[in-house]
């Protein structure tokens, strides 16, 4: 009898194929990460089933694909999508009122099936409010993964002028606190991404113990991510970006996020704008997600478009920057490629940076990078040294490393060589969920569960030894 395990990753935008990444501040790598990681574990032959609950939405301005109450993601493996709050899609910071309802029917819905499930893991953290009332009341263990946390969200808000009642207004931060906080405390587990995650973020909580959080590297695809050109995938990148640039040629420095401050995009826009040297010898790429209309999209998303419209216009980078409308989640290994091929660059500018699983898909691209010096960036060029790392808030600092990283075709093909053979050495799948279930069964001992959970673990442990 192998493990049950239950996945939380409330807001609701998420499916088993075609990603919305980017569509808005809600949709960004974890959504990614929590599907990838569901489908591996369902994977292992440790593990039974993998249930990931998320909000059922009825609401034309987004798929039907979401209002399905049950979506299959692999053997062993579903999707459950439950109705609470409105029909319609509203951003997760509107979700809280409704988070108590939930978990009622979770609760009530678990106490009907005949086995619980071994472990919840909760992904933000809504889930983590949600998670940590279940665990509470059906002691089941959970382990928590904040992803970003609000904490660290209100330092960078507060550093960058804004006021703490226009921050709580937006953003529901004191909500998003105390509930990480309940987490916190009610969890066996915390998984993070980097140590600096660890030691300086979650250390600002009262309720963090150091002991209970593991550092587990999120995995890379490789499958979809690695360097086998396609002549005609190539060809079809060309038509994606020739509108707009007058040279296709020239060596791209790209960058894929959503249009959301954190990011700070329009930052390597100025930096690109007002080098003579990069607007020469480059073009700049930014894939900011799928977009129609930027009236349509929210507040923060129209800001930062309008940002990047007036630096475009300042610099008059026209013919020398591409930010296409629309693209398809399968482009995006493509387009690493075909900067590569290029020999480009991976650029990520975010002011703060929890992981930053694009750098791993760039480096397994061939693709060196140019990042920001916080959080993920530093680590996974501590195992790759696949490229330079900056203070991006120093625009002169930022300029130079871009320009110095662009200039020496030695160094950018030991750059590329070393992130494909890191990210094969340190990030890959296999290695992430072997190190996550040996965690899981090694906490389970630890911390002598009840008889029907610690019966399945000797059961578990039977299979494993024959």
């Amino acid at each position: 009898m192998g493990l049950q395990l239950l996945h939380l990753h409330l807001h609701g935008l998420i499916r088993s194929h075609d990603l919305e990444l980017g569509r808005d501040p809600d949709t960004g790598g974890q959504t990614l990460y929590v599907l990838e990681l569901v489908k591996q574990l369902a994977a292992c032959e440790q593990v039974d089933t993998v249930q990931l609950i998320t909000r059922l939405i009825q609401d034309r301005r987004v798929s039907a694909d979401y209002s399905k109450p049950r979506e299959f993601l692999a053997e062993g493996a579903e999707i459950s999508r439950i109705p609470f709050g409105p029909k319609r899609y509203i951003r997760k910071e509107l979700l809280w009122p409704f988070l108590d309802g939930l978990a009622d029917q979770l609760i009530a819905q678990l106490k009907e099936q005949s086995r619980l499930p071994n472990w919840i893991h909760a992904h933000y953290a809504d889930a983590g409010y949600v998670g940590a009332l279940i665990s509470r009341a059906l002691d089941i263990p959970l382990v928590f993964t904040g992803h970003s946390l609000g904490r660290e969200k209100k330092r960078r808000l507060l550093q960058a002028g804004i006021d703490h009642q226009q921050i709580d207004n937006n953003y529901s931060i004191t909500r998003r606190i105390e509930a990480e906080e309940l987490a916190l405390a009610n969890s066996s587990l915390i998984i993070t991404s980097t140590a600096q995650e660890s030691d300086t973020q979650y250390a600002r909580y009262r309720n963090y113990l150091g002991v209970k959080a593991k550092v587990i590297p999120p995995g890379v695809d490789l499958s979809r991510f690695n360097t086998c050109i396609d002549p005609a995938s190539q060809s079809n990148i060309d038509d994606l970006f020739s509108p707009f640039l007058r040279n296709i040629s020239l060596p791209p420095l790209l960058a894929i996020s959503r249009a959301v401050r954190r990011k700070n995009i329009p930052a390597l826009i100025e930096v690109f704008g007002r080098s003579p040297v990069l607007r020469k010898r480059h073009n700049l790429i930014l894939i900011l997600g799928n977009r129609n209309d930027t009236r349509q999209l929210d507040k923060q998303q129209r800001d930062v478009f309008q940002q990047i419209f007036e630096l475009v216009d300042k610099y008059n980078l026209y013919g020398h920057i591409a930010f296409p409308k629309q693209h398809k989640r399968d482009q995006i290994a493509q387009i690493y490629r075909w900067a590569a091929q290029r020999k480009g660059l991976f650029v990520n500018p975010a002011l703060t940076e929890p992981f930053g699983l694009t750098l791993l898909e760039a480096a397994a691209s061939g693709l060196p990078i140019v990042a920001t010096n916080d959080g993920g960036p530093t680590e996974i060029m501590a195992r790759c040294g696949n490229g330079m790392l900056v203070d991006v808030s120093d625009l002169d600092s930022f300029q130079n490393t871009l320009e110095k990283a662009g200039c020496n075709d030695y160094l950018w093909s030991q750059w590329s060589q070393n992130g494909i053979d890191g990210v094969i050495d340190h990030f890959s799948w296999n290695a992430h969920v072997t190190k996550y279930l040996a965690l899981m069964s090694n906490e389970l001992k630890t911390i002598g569960f009840n008889n029907h959970h610690s019966s399945q673990l000797f059961q578990l442990s039977s299979i494993k030894a024959s």
